[in-house]
């Protein structure tokens, strides 16, 4: 139990920053409150608190966002990313890129604590 409230102690604060990056974005107002639904739920996982539905509801919304997102070629997308060398957004398909894995990254992050919240029932 310990690892996972260090775990999410954790993703809170990357969630955290994810939130912060997108006030430079061209669409805060859809990617910020993402960002902090993720981070309730990390702050419910430090707590110990692992509502199932809900929990299960955002792991298959983040990884159908994802999907939708996803770049037509990550290797182009990273190539891209190396190439510029810092961290501005270029090309619309940079942006593409980075929600979608922005969304992956919630969802994989959610899967300890949806598993959690299945094995707590009985």
């Amino acid at each position: 139990m310990k690892f996972l409230k260090i775990f999410y102690g954790v993703f809170a604060l990357i969630f955290a920053l994810f939130a912060y990056w997108q006030f430079n974005d061209p669409d805060p107002e859809l990617w910020v409150p993402i960002y902090g639904v993720a981070i309730i739920f990390c702050l419910l996982a430090v707590r110990g608190i692992f509502p199932k539905f809900p929990l299960t509801l955002v792991v298959i919304a983040c990884l159908a966002g994802s999907l939708f997102y996803w770049p037509e070629s990550v290797g182009g997308w990273i190539s891209q990313e190396i190439e510029q060398g810092d961290l501005t957004m270029k090309t619309h398909e940079m942006e593409i890129g980075r929600e979608s894995f922005g969304l992956l990254i919630i969802a994989l992050s959610m899967v300890p604590a949806l598993i959690k919240s299945w094995r707590n029932v009985a």
